[in-house]
Formats: C-alpha cells, structure tokens, sequence
C-alpha cells in the first residue's frame, strides 16, 4: 500500500471509505508478530491464566502482560531464546475454552490456526492447582478435542503452579486423569526417544520460583530436534546425500593395541562394566607417600630405541671430562679419618684450653677475662644487627637510645673507672659548640649574658614579640619562662630571639605568597577554559 500505484491512490482520495478501511487493514497487519514456519518453535497453548505467559517472560526476552484474569493475552506473542547454540522463537496464544469450533471467537481462533499450521513443539501447560477457575478434569477434556491438531508434532504436558498443589498431593483421580493425557501425548507426537518411560511427557513446573522451566524447555527443544531429524531421515533427500559420504576405514600400522575410549557414561548406559581407569600422576603419588615423598618418573616417557637403556646411569660431563673419571673410590674411608682427626684435635684444645684457665689467672683476672669476652660479644652482636639492617635505621634521639648515649655522667663514670680524673671533661662538655659562624656565636653570647645580667640585678625582663603583630595581645606573647632541657636553648631571650629570626625568614616568603620552603605551587592565573576558543555572544563578561 505504501507503493501503490498513483491512479489507485487518486481513487482512495475520491472514496474517503475505501481509503479508511485500507489504512484499518494495514495498521491490522503491520500489528500481527512476524512469525518465521520454517525455524525452531515451541509452541504454548491452554486454557486461559494456566502460566502460559509467565513460562515466555521466564524463557524468553520478551515482556508479555500478566494480570490475574482470564484472556488477558489477547493475540499472538513471539519470544526468542537460545539453546544449543541455535536460535529459537517462543510462540505464545491466546487462551482456548472447550466448545465447538464455530462457537470459538476470533481469540480463540488464533491459537487454533497456530496450532494447525505450524510445524513447533507443542506445550500443553495444564494448572494443577485449578486456580485457574477450570479443574483438571476441564483441562483434560479441552486436550482431547484439540489433539487432532497436535499430528506429528512432539508434545509435552507441562503441570504448572507445582508450588501450590505438588504432584505428589493429587487425589487418585487427578493423577490418574493426568498420566491419561500424558500416554495420550506420547501416542500422538513425533520425534519421541525410544525407551522413554512411562510419564515422560508429563513435567512439573512452577513459573513463580522457576523450578522446572529449564527443564521443559531442555527437554522441548531435544525432542524437536530429534523430530527433525526423523523427519529428513524419511525423507527421499537422505539417499541422495548417503550416496555422496564416503567412510573411510584405517589399516592396520603395527601391532600395537589400541582399543576404542567409550566414557563411562555409555558404559553404564548401555549396561557393560566399566573399563579400569589408568593411573595418573597423582594417584601415583598418594601411593607412593604422597607429595614431597614421591619423585615423578621422567624417564618413563622417553622414546629410546632400546628399552634396556631407559634407565642406564649418564655420564656427567664437565669441561669436556666425565666427572666418575675423577671419584676417588675410597673417599668415604679417608672422609672418615679426617673426622676422627679433627674431633681429636678439637678434644685437645679443650684440654689445653682448661688447663691454661686453671693454671695461669687468679679469680680476678678470670673475672677481667669474662668481662672482655661479654663486651666482645657485644660488640659482634651490634654489628651484625647494623649489618643485617644495611646501615637502614632510623636515626632516633640519643636520650631514647641508652645502648647508644654519650652523656657527660657516663663519661665521667667510665674515666673514673680507669683511674682519671674527668672533673673538667664533663663540666665544659654542656659548653661545646660547634665551630661554624664564630661572629654570630660572639654576638648571641654577648646579649645573652647581657640579658642574663639585666635579670640578675632585679630589672625588667624585655618581652619579645612576634614581627606578624606589633600588639602584645593578638600577637603571639613570647615566653618569660626557661626554655626545657631538651629544646636545646639556653635561656629564654635565646628562644625569643629565635621566633623573631624564624619570623623574619618568613616574611619573603610571605611576599612569594608561599607557604614555607616546600612550597612548590604554580597558581593558575589564566586559566584554559575561560582564555580559548571563540568568545560567543553573551560569555564576554563573565570572562
């Protein structure tokens, strides 16, 4: 209709009826689903709010409207899904009620055309539970005068709502009603397993916790595809590509034996005994002591033209020479008198040793002599630990570490011990400076002791104040109180005079707009976004 000719056109514009009724016609069409007869389909069909949509939406990608009343689908659904690889369209119709063809409407009529002219797995979904507003018997009755439709077609009987009325809770009549419909299915359907068993075709479901939709769908898909296939096997096209296949059978290359692998799965189906199967590495290995125990056979796997070589003893080659060449036979023998010779070596140094001890040094000197031997072993010890530690550690104050303090007490302690007189060592040691920038050191002395005599003699202590505020009270107030023992100042005037430095240190970085020394930052003055591109009217004066 979109590319009718122009005198048809002219005419529908001369005939607003006609032209109505063909635009109704292809709104019609273009709402129907497109539904391909020849590919892979299943097929769900039942009495109205069975679960016939929810199996779709369960199995499928598509959304299919849900509602608790009856012929709530209302026309033809398609889904797809995938399985083995293959793609495959999931069909769902409108319910279907158990009356005369002529009586059924148009609703009705779409699931019966389906059902007659595709060739699909059908799914008879049956509702156990009879929430549905129909009892089984009902459901049953309606599978009997629609099962002409069902010809050559495999189909399954689907128990669905499992979660509410188990199989198992049925009455006597209910299940008796059910494997009837099931055995009639099995008599009317194609692409059946051979050997099936009886009830096969019967399969519980729930689509309100997905307990057997994988199956059903598994097992709907495996019996259309055997259905296909049986149907090409009858087919006059398979002598034609028979012809064409050429079976190819191996000769014999030796007479190694080489038995088919059948798995054990077949084995067991087809109900001969199961083959013993080879060791692995691993069970080796556990019975042999298991891992760290066991040592893997390398040379079992070598292809050597004589078996007798397999595990003939290699020479070992170094710098063109074969090592056994330089064994000396009698190496244990001579390895065991060189042991002998150096025990009894060793036995008599001890001897000797004690007899020197016992001999020679007085009580004190024994006590000298382990006194050496401790301060030895310390000193060994400590530098094995600065060693093992590649010189790494952390440099910590001297008041924390005592193994490593150089105090003026200790000092004074181990000079008296040897005899000396350390008096004037340790009263300059707090005096001891470092000989860098004399003028300064001069200068810092003399204000200090300036200050110290100003103090001394009752008159006012000067406070200093920091350079950021000239007011005592919002500046920072400098202490009149003696700086601690460990801040490494001498007196207060020396710990103001040191805030006035550092404050007056910071003052260029102040005007550097910088923080401190590690201040690396780069401010962005003009920054990219708002300093390129062209300038669109209206942004000039935001910039």
């Amino acid at each position: 209709m979109l590319h009718a000719p122009q005198q048809y056109l002219c005419r529908m514009h001369t005939c607003p009826h006609l032209r109505y009724s063909v635009i109704q016609v292809r709104q019609h069409m273009g709402r129907l689903p497109s539904i391909d007869p020849n590919t892979r389909s299943l097929l769900v069909c039942g009495y109205p709010n069975v679960g016939k949509s929810s199996f779709m939406n369960k199995v499928t990608r598509a959304d299919v409207e849900v509602q608790p009343y009856a012929f709530t689908t209302k026309s033809l659904f398609v889904g797809h899904t995938d399985y083995k690889y293959l793609r495959w369209q999931v069909i769902d119709t409108p319910g279907i009620l158990d009356r005369p063809l002529e009586e059924r409407n148009t609703i009705e009529m779409q699931s019966i055309t389906a059902l007659a002219h595709l060739r699909a797995a059908v799914l008879y979904v049956m509702d156990i539970s009879e929430q549905c507003g129909y009892t089984i018997k009902q459901q049953a009755a309606l599978f009997q005068s629609i099962k002409p439709l069902f010809a050559n077609k495999p189909v399954l009987i689907v128990a669905n709502k499992t979660d509410v009325v188990a199989l198992a809770d049925l009455s006597a009549e209910d299940r008796a009603l059910l494997d009837g419909v099931a055995a009639e299915a099995a008599k009317v359907s194609a692409g059946g397993f051979e050997g099936d068993k009886p009830g096969s075709n019967l399969i519980a479901m729930s689509t309100l916790t997905e307990e057997g939709v994988s199956v059903v769908k598994q097992i709907a898909c495996d019996r259309l595809l055997a259905s296909r296939v049986e149907i090409k096997l009858k087919s006059k096209r398979i002598n034609e590509v028979g012809n064409r296949i050429h079976v190819a059978m191996p000769r014999i290359r030796d007479g190694t034996a080489r038995p088919p692998i059948i798995p054990a799965s077949v084995l067991a189906k087809k109900g001969l005994p199961p083959a013993a199967p080879r060791p692995t590495e691993r069970d080796l290995q556990e019975a042999q002591g298991g891992a760290g125990v066991y040592n893997a056979d390398l040379r079992k796997q070598y292809d050597l033209k004589d078996e007798a070589w397999r595990y003939d003893i290699m020479p070992e080659i170094a710098d063109g020479h074969n090592v056994l060449d330089f064994v000396d036979p009698d190496i244990d023998a001579r390895l065991e008198a060189l042991e002998r010779e150096e025990a009894a070596a060793a036995a008599e140094f001890e001897a000797l040793d004690t007899g020197l001890a016992d001999d020679h040094l007085s009580q004190a000197e024994w006590e000298d002599l382990h006194r050496i031997r401790d301060r030895k072993k310390r000193i060994v010890a400590d530098n094995r630990r600065k060693r093992a530690a590649a010189d790494n550690t952390p440099r910590i104050p001297r008041t924390l570490d005592a193994p490593r303090s150089r105090t003026a007490e200790r000092m004074k302690a181990e000079l008296g011990a040897l005899g000396l007189d350390a008096a004037a060592a340790a009263a300059a040691a707090p005096r001891s400076r470092s000989r860098g920038r004399s003028l300064v050191r001069k200068r810092e002395r003399a204000e200090g002791e300036g200050m110290e005599v100003d103090g001394a003699e009752g008159g006012e202590v000067k406070r200093l104040h920091s350079s950021k505020s000239r007011s005592m009270s919002r500046g920072r107030s400098m202490s009149l109180a003696a700086p601690g023992a460990k801040s490494g100042l001498k007196d207060s005037a020396q710990q103001n005079r040191g805030i006035k430095m550092a404050d007056k240190a910071q003052i260029r970085m102040g005007r550097m707009a910088r923080k401190g020394e590690g201040d690396r930052h780069i401010p962005d003055l003009k920054p990219k976004h708002l300093f390129s591109g062209k300038r669109p009217r209206g942004s000039t004066d935001r910039r």
